[in-house]
């Protein structure tokens, strides 16, 4: 796959910008939401922390189970298609929404869950290697950056609007005051809070389908993808030692970044922080900034390769900081927020939130050092990054165990061994050429 397959002119170029960057901020809304979703479900469907980060499961899963089918579907459809396809699926999944709220069951909104993210499997094994190919190499973390930009600015937006709407007099709802209601009491709140989720995802499926038609008819120029290659062997994708241990990277960073990004609330409500709902807020914040981080310094100032290693390192000082920092002292928080207007909290919690910074440049400085001359097995090696993404599904899992028998505090440990991962691959993994 050559870069100027998908370039062409300018004018291309910044027409599959605008579209692209529309897609990485759908998939940022999606995304994030489910800072917010874990711990109003906790409350409606009466959960512990370990069920209620089922929702992480059943979103990230299906990264794993649908990123080779979405490959081998791509490969018939071509990108442009298969990026309307992604999107008529995500509100499929929107819609399951609105029985699941109605008798809120718990396994309906899994089901809702795992649709939803099987239409956005279907966009990033198109979108991500589009993005790459649009432009020269050494700037495609740059232009990951700048897609990054609006899909975190997304999760800063989602969170507080999903707040607003949803999260309205939840703070006062520990769990000590709703155990000392009556059952029935308890029960009616319980529908009344789920009953809240009609609209929104309602509202969400019919933008989707509006966009779906958008992208279907859109002037977006295909690009070259295994169909116009020679036939690639079965597991020839696995030659690659720099695509595979990018997929390992990616494993242990979407784990991490799932970690900071949907725990945040569930952990600030187990704290007493009465603004729970916004906290996911705080960490796509940090994002945010790094990926501006990203988009002015790569590759001027910084290497993929530089960018990746600040990554890591600050990922394993910040992680320590959430670990060891205190769960009451908001002394750290009070100096970053107070300029910005928003509520401090425990120091704890603003490490957590500052890992969004650690990790923006970790997914943009990956993909093209792993998609590195990949050639016909560029949309192979695509797939199979995007099954990394299970880190999601199954890292915030094994968190949640943690927490509830060791803590949740000293649960956050298990993010230093991925960030380990990711330094390694910084340093040495994305050199390997060669299993042996």
């Amino acid at each position: 796959m050559q870069a100027e397959t998908a370039a062409g002119s300018s004018r291309d170029v910044a027409v599959a910008m605008a579209f692209i960057g529309l897609m990485f901020f759908i998939l940022g809304f999606v995304t994030w939401l489910n800072g917010s979703l874990i711990p109003f479900l906790k409350i409606v469907c009466d959960l512990n922390n370990f069920q209620a980060l089922w929702v992480t499961f059943a979103f990230y899963i299906a990264y794993t189970v649908m990123a080779l089918p979405a490959a081998a579907v791509l490969r018939r459809t071509g990108y442009r298609k298969g990026m309307a396809l992604g999107l008529g699926v995500m509100a499929a999944g929107a819609l399951l929404f609105i029985p699941a709220a109605r008798t809120t069951w718990y396994g309906l909104f899994m089901l809702a869950l795992f649709t939803l993210a099987t239409g956005m499997t279907l966009m990033q094994t198109a979108i991500n290697p589009y993005i790459v190919c649009i432009g020269a190499r050494d700037s495609a973390a740059m232009r990951i950056s700048v897609m990054g930009l609006l899909n975190k600015a997304a999760g800063v937006i989602v969170p507080l609007v999903f707040s607003s709407l949803m999260l309205s007099g939840m703070g006062h709802y520990s769990d000590a005051e709703l155990a000392a209601m009556t059952p029935v009491a308890r029960d009616a709140l319980r529908s009344e809070l789920s009953l809240r989720l009609v609209f929104p995802y309602a509202a969400m499926a019919g933008c989707l389908l509006l966009v779906m038609l958008l992208v279907r008819f859109s002037p977006l120029q295909e690009i070259a993808g295994e169909q116009a290659e020679t036939p690639v062997e079965r597991f020839g994708v696995l030659r690659f030692p720099q695509l595979v241990l990018g997929a390992l990277s990616l494993f242990a960073y979407v784990g991490v970044e799932v970690i900071a990004g949907d725990t945040i609330g569930l952990y600030g409500h187990n704290l007493g922080v009465e603004k729970f709902g916004i906290l996911t807020s705080y960490t796509m914040s940090f994002m945010v900034l790094g990926y501006i981080v990203g988009v002015l310094a790569i590759p001027k100032f910084l290497s993929q390769k530089e960018a990746l290693l600040l990554s890591a390192v600050s990922g394993i000082a910040f992680t320590a900081g959430v670990a060891l920092s205190s769960p009451v002292s908001t002394g750290i928080s009070e100096v970053l927020v107070t300029w910005a207007g928003v509520p401090a909290v425990p120091d704890t919690v603003m490490f957590l939130a500052m890992l969004g910074f650690a990790n923006a440049l970790v997914w943009p400085a990956i993909w093209p050092l792993a998609l590195e001359g990949l050639g016909k097995y560029t949309a192979s090696g695509s797939a199979l990054l995007i099954m990394g993404i299970a880190g999601g599904a199954l890292l915030p899992m094994l968190y949640g165990h943690l927490s509830d028998t060791r803590g949740s505090q000293a649960a956050y440990w298990v993010m230093l061994p991925c960030y380990a991962l990711i330094l390694f691959y910084a340093v040495k993994g994305h050199t390997i050429r060669s299993w042996r």
